[in-house]
Parts: structure tokens; C-alpha cells; sequence
């Protein structure tokens, strides 16, 4: 079969297509013939070198936590009826606060069966695939930002897979919604999401902008893709006694606070690894929550862009260039 292997650290053009043996399916798990798989920020950063301290890679390897499709057999262990199935998965070296998100740019992928999801009739794999990541991570956002009827929220990297989401969910919780992204494409894509308002963060004064979208008052709670110096911005534009939960590093890195002025302004802080730190969400349920509520049409799944497998290189390409829209997935 074929598989797109980083065959070093470097640019996109160190991935390529190679053929690789089947794979077999051992105790407990599952081969996805895969239709579509999610391309991540976290992939980029990988494939450039970032990150080992985390995440033990050594090339060559094959990208990739996450996979749609069908599966076609399963090892011991495990209940033979998932066969013909259409699912969504973590592959199986991949898993929330841990795990390599590694296995899944392949024609075949292996899972763990106990992270199998169904995939509702009426919607479509690249869909599913998309909200693989996006979709329960930015439900555990929301829930966790309690956002209330009336509330300003601020939303950075607005034009994401994350962001797309919850600019939908915070709007339908009825919330102020103020997004910031960079360029009139994800701006124009963000006012269709819902958004009140819309800022370039790519601009001088952004955050002003931002203040000045809530009335002045300041966001009652900042949800912070951007990370970096976006993120840190962002606080320019929380008011006293907000919540912000910085969740992203589009930027490259997580965005830098000052715990000092955060305390003496009653800010409330939660970081990423709060989250997938801790075993009271059930990830699993999320992820069918996501894909029952795009099912319904009550969440739109925005693929910005998909490319063929031997294409993964122009899909890291989109992604590090920042032109990226949505979510973008390889279809096989």
C-alpha cells in the first residue's frame, strides 16, 4: 500500500510516497481502509524538527493522528460487526495528552477499536475526518468557557478548524462574538460563521479594535488560537475578571502571560494541557456529539482545502503559509 513518509526533519518537500507492507491488525484493533485523514498544525510542526522533547520521532515515519473511513478487518478481541463500518479514529499510535500522532497519511491505517466512532449516514468522511481533532477539543472549550447569553467573546485564529467551531457554538449560545484572523479571506468566512464583529490581528491595534467591537467593556472571555504574541495582545482586549483559555499555537508557540497581571485583573487562565490533562472528559462522547450535531446542520464543517495523499507536501505548504482555511485533510 500506499503511505507518505517524512523521510527527514525539514521543509514539506521531505515528505514522499512510498509503498509499505499491509497492515495487520493485532489485539485490540482495527485496519481503516482510510478515505480521508487530518492534516494538523502539530503535523507542520513535526515535520520541521519541532517538538522531540515531546514527541520521540525519528524519521523516517509516516504523519498523521487521524483517520475516516472503513474498516476492513479487525484483530483478536475485537467485535467482528465493526467490519464494513464507516468510522472516525485516533490511529493507533495517536491519543489525547500522549501518544505520537504518527500512522495516519496512508491508504490503510491501524486504530485501537476502543476509539472507533461511527459515523452518522448523511455525513460525509472528509467531514468526519475533520472534526476529528477540531471537533471534540472545541466542545470541551465550550463547555469548559461556560459561555452565557449576552457574554463577549473574543475568538483568535477565528479562520481555523477550532476556530470555524467556535464562533458556531458560541453564537448559538448567544454570545457577542468578535473574531480575529488574519486576511479578508478568513474574516469574510468568519461574519458568514455568525461572528458580530471582525478584526485583523495582522494589523497595528488590534486589540483595541477588538475592546472597542464589546462597546469598550472588554471580552468576558478570550478563546486564544493564535498563541504567540496574538495571544498575548489579546488580553488588551479581556475585561476584568474574564475568562481565557488559550488553547492554540498557530503562531508557533503558546501565547506568553503575565500570571501578575492576570491575577491582579482576575483573569482566569486555562491552558491546553488543562484540558488534556485531565480524565474527567469523556473525548470519545465529544467526537460523537461533534458529528451528531454536523449531522443535524447544526455545526458546519468547513474543509478549506483537500489534497490527494501524493500532494501532503502542498498541504503543509497551505498550513505553514497560513493561507489555509478550515480544516484541510488528504483524501486517498
Amino acid at each position: 500500500m500506499r503511505a507518505v513518509h517524512a523521510t527527514e526533519f525539514g521543509g514539506p518537500e521531505v515528505l514522499s510516497v512510498r509503498e509499505v507492507p499491509e497492515p495487520v491488525a493485532g489485539p485490540g484493533q482495527v485496519v481503516v481502509d482510510v478515505t480521508a485523514a487530518d492534516v494538523m498544525f502539530l503535523d507542520v510542526q513535526l515535520r520541521s524538527g519541532w517538538g522531540t522533547e515531546f514527541f520521540q520521532l525519528e524519521p523516517p515515519y509516516v504523519p498523521g493522528g487521524a483517520v475516516a473511513g472503513v474498516v476492513t478487518s479487525v484483530g483478536p478481541e475485537v467485535d467482528p460487526s465493526w467490519v464494513g463500518k464507516r468510522v472516525v479514529t485516533d490511529t493507533a499510535a495517536s491519543g489525547i495528552g500522549g501518544g505520537q500522532p504518527i500512522g495516519g497519511y496512508a491508504e490503510r491505517a491501524l486504530a485501537k477499536a476502543d476509539t472507533l466512532v461511527a459515523v452518522p449516514e448523511g455525513l460525509s468522511l472528509s467531514a468526519a475526518v475533520a472534526l476529528a481533532h477540531d471537533g471534540k477539543t472545541a466542545l470541551a472549550i465550550f463547555d469548559r468557557a461556560a459561555i452565557q447569553p449576552g457574554e463577549s467573546v473574543l475568538i483568535t485564529a477565528a479562520g481555523g478548524g477550532l476556530g470555524t467551531l467556535l464562533i458556531q457554538l458560541a453564537r448559538a449560545a448567544g454570545a457577542n462574538v468578535v473574531a480575529a484572523a488574519r486576511g479578508s479571506a478568513k474574516l469574510e468566512l468568519a461574519t458568514r460563521l455568525g461572528a458580530h464583529a471582525v478584526v485583523d490581528y495582522s494589523e497595528p491595534e488590534w486589540s483595541a479594535k477588538a475592546r472597542a467591537a464589546t462597546g469598550g467593556a472588554g471580552a468576558d472571555v478570550v478563546l486564544d488560537g493564535a498563541g504567540g504574541a496574538s495571544g498575548a495582545d489579546a488580553i488588551e482586549a479581556a475585561a476584568d475578571g474574564s475568562r481565557f483559555i488559550g488553547y492554540g499555537a498557530a503562531a508557533g508557540k503558546f501565547a506568553d502571560l503575565d500570571r501578575e497581571v492576570m491575577a491582579a485583573r482576575r483573569i482566569s487562565v486555562l491552558g491546553l494541557f488543562d484540558l488534556t490533562g485531565t480524565s474527567d472528559i469523556d473525548w470519545l462522547a465529544l467526537t460523537g456529539r461533534s458529528l451528531t450535531e454536523a449531522t443535524a446542520g447544526r455545526l458546519e464543517v468547513v474543509v478549506g482545502q483537500s489534497f490527494p495523499l501524493e500532494q501532503a507536501d502542498r498541504a503543509h505548504v497551505a498550513i505553514e503559509s497560513r493561507t489555509a482555511v478550515g480544516r484541510t485533510i488528504l483524501t486517498v
